[in-house]
């Protein structure tokens, strides 16, 4: 039995899609069963963190989301190891080890997590990936409305990663033995600006869209309506500092799931409908 937090997510689903069609036992945790509405078979089960007891019977292995504890995530280790389960699968962030600021919230939220995994006596292995493709959902209802989509630093550039090639790293790590104490860095297989992710879901959609740069202290609060305040200026000074700046790239993917990390094109359109009025 594998046990999966944020199975509702964009790479838990994917993962959940996964680990069912190789004919595993999945348990989805999530907070809200009822809306779940994942593959047949798969046990759902409602996560409270904070009363992890009887969350983990039966299973061996966890995919843990780091947000899925938050500050109970020791207590729910704790639970995990003690109904049995021996490893763990962190999806982590690839702001680890990157240099970054360490002081940045994203990387505390994950160096918190990290430790909390090390600390609790489970064999683990790190996902740390880069830029996700999902980002550019951002720009979704925009793309909906038109053809010029408004955005900060038009020349930003990532490697963005297809949640389903994290969730194909994730299922190998999984099921496969030798990733105990390994850290999987994690992108996309080339580099493309911010303006460039646009005109690729444009191709997808046989249309031509405009990437409109607006300055980030005027539109900030528009264009990320959900990111908390004391996060968003440390987000903001992370995106200017990809202006012109070639990405990590790295062949990681690849060498664990045997098929190369897809491009940012295939996404746009694997996800062409999720664009669409």
């Amino acid at each position: 039995m594998i046990a999966v937090t944020g199975p509702t997510g964009n790479i838990g689903r994917a993962l959940v899609e996964r680990l069912v069609a190789a004919g595993r036992p999945v348990r989805a945790l999530t907070r809200d069963p009822g809306r779940a509405r994942l593959p047949a078979g798969v046990e759902t089960v409602r996560l409270d963190p904070a009363a992890p007891d009887g969350l983990f019977e039966g299973a061996t292995e966890l995919f843990l989301y780091v947000q899925a504890g938050g500050e109970h995530t020791p207590r729910l280790l704790d639970a995990a190891r003690a109904a049995g389960v021996r490893h763990v699968v962190l999806l982590s962030s690839g702001i680890i080890d990157s240099g970054a600021d360490e002081s940045h919230p994203i990387h505390v939220m994950h160096a918190t997590a990290e430790r909390h995994v090390r600390d609790s006596g489970l064999t683990w292995t790190f996902l740390r990936p880069n830029a996700f493709a999902t980002n550019a959902f951002q720009w979704a209802p925009q793309i909906r409305a038109g053809d010029t989509v408004r955005g900060v630093f038009a020349d930003g550039q990532a490697a963005p990663i297809h949640e389903d090639d994290i969730a194909a790293v994730a299922e190998r790590a999984l099921l496969d033995d030798g990733h105990e104490g390994a850290a999987h860095r994690l992108t996309g297989p080339e580099a493309i600006t911010n303006a460039g992710q646009v005109a690729a879901i444009g191709t997808a959609l046989g249309r031509e869209l405009d990437f409109t740069e607006v300055a980030p202290d005027e539109a900030a609060a528009e264009l990320f309506p959900h990111v908390p305040p004391e996060m968003l200026q440390a987000l903001l000074k992370s995106f200017a500092a990809t202006v012109g700046v070639p990405p990590e790239i790295t062949g990681t993917v690849g060498e664990i799931t045997g098929r190369p990390a897809r491009p940012f094109a295939v996404w746009a359109e694997d996800h062409a409908d999720d664009f669409r009025a």
